[in-house]
C-alpha cells in the first residue's frame, strides 16, 4: 500500500512539475511579447497586480486580511525590492538575449545560494558546496564567454539577476520561520505593483486587446508557475523533483528555436551542462549528508 502511494505521489509530482515547466516557458513567450508593445516597468506594474486574484482566492477559501501580516516586515521590504530588481532585469533581458542563454543563467540561482547561505542563515559551507558553486561559476562564464566580441549587457544583465533571485531565496528561507507561502506571494506582489507605480507617474501605456493577452499571461503563469512547483516539491523528495527543473533549458531552446528561430548555441549547452551538474551535486550531496 505504502509503495503504491509512494508512486502515485511521485507520477503526481511529475505532472505538476510538467505544469510548472510550461508556465514558465509560457513566461517568457508572452513576456517577450509583451514588451514589444509595453515597457518592462509597465509589464512589472500590471503583474503586480494579480494579487487580486490572491486575495479572492483566499477569501473564497475563508482567508483573512490579517492572514496576510507578516512577523518580519523589515525583511519582508528588503526581499521585495531585491526581486523587483532581479524580476525587472529577467523581463528586460527576455528582449536582449536568447532565451536558453537567459534560462541557463537564471540557473546559477541555486549556487549563489549556496555562497550567501553560509553568510546570512549560518548554514554550513561544505566541500561539495564550494566544488558546485565553483562549477556553476565556470558553466556561468562560458555561457556569457567574457572578453570575447560576444558578451553583451544583457548577459551581464542576465548574471546578475540570477544574483539577485539567490539573495531573495535566502531571504525566503529565513522568513518561512514567520510567514507563510501565501503571506510571501501577497506581499512580494503588492509590493511589485507599488514599486512600479513610482517609475510610472509620468503615465502608463494602456496595452491593446492582444497585448493585455500576453500580460495576463504573464501574471497568471508566474502564480502557475510557483504553485506547481510547490505541489510537486510537497509530493516527492527534492532529489526527484529538482533535476526536472533543469528540463526547462533543452525546453526554451526548442522554443527559442522554432518560435523565434534563435541559435542552438554550443557554448549556451556545455554552460548549461555545467550549471546543471553543479545544481545535481548541490541536490544529491545535501541528501547524502548526514542530518543532525
Amino acid at each position: 500500500m505504502m509503495e503504491a502511494s509512494r508512486r502515485s505521489n511521485a507520477l503526481g509530482s511529475v505532472l505538476w512539475m510538467v505544469g510548472a515547466l510550461v508556465s514558465f516557458s509560457l513566461i517568457a513567450i508572452a513576456g517577450r511579447e509583451a514588451s514589444r508593445v509595453i515597457t518592462t516597468t509597465e509589464l512589472m506594474f500590471w503583474r503586480g497586480l494579480s494579487v487580486v486574484v490572491l486575495f479572492v482566492i483566499s477569501f473564497a477559501l475563508g482567508g483573512r486580511l490579517a492572514d496576510v501580516k507578516s512577523g518580519q516586515p523589515k525583511l519582508q521590504f528588503g526581499r521585495s525590492f531585491i526581486h523587483f530588481g532581479a524580476q525587472f532585469s529577467w523581463l528586460y533581458c527576455l528582449t536582449l538575449i536568447p532565451l536558453a542563454e537567459l534560462f541557463a543563467l537564471e540557473f546559477t540561482s541555486p549556487l549563489w545560494v549556496a555562497v550567501f547561505a553560509p553568510l546570512l542563515l549560518g548554514e554550513r559551507l561544505t566541500a561539495t558546496r564550494i566544488f558546485a558553486a565553483v562549477l556553476g561559476f565556470i558553466g556561468a562564464m562560458i555561457v556569457i564567454q567574457p572578453g570575447s566580441a560576444s558578451l553583451s549587457y544583457g548577459s551581464v544583465l542576465a548574471l546578475l539577476s540570477a544574483v539577485g533571485f539567490a539573495i531573495n531565496m535566502t531571504a525566503t528561507k529565513q522568513l518561512t520561520k514567520t510567514d507563510s507561502a501565501f503571506t510571501m506571494l501577497v506581499w512580494m506582489n503588492v509590493m511589485q505593483a507599488i514599486i512600479g507605480s513610482f517609475f510610472l507617474l509620468r503615465g502608463v501605456t494602456w496595452p491593446d486587446p492582444v497585448t493585455w493577452i500576453y500580460v495576463v499571461a504573464v501574471a497568471l503563469m508566474g502564480l502557475t508557475a510557483h504553485y506547481s512547483l510547490s505541489r510537486a516539491f510537497a509530493l516527492a523528495d527534492a532529489i526527484i523533483v529538482a533535476p526536472m527543473d533543469f528540463l526547462r533549458l533543452p525546453l526554451i531552446a526548442l522554443v527559442g528555436a522554432y518560435v523565434y528561430n534563435e541559435p542552438l548555441s554550443q557554448a549556451v549547452f556545455l554552460g548549461g551542462l555545467c550549471i546543471i551538474v553543479a545544481n545535481a551535486l548541490n541536490v544529491f550531496g545535501e541528501r547524502k549528508r548526514p542530518q543532525r
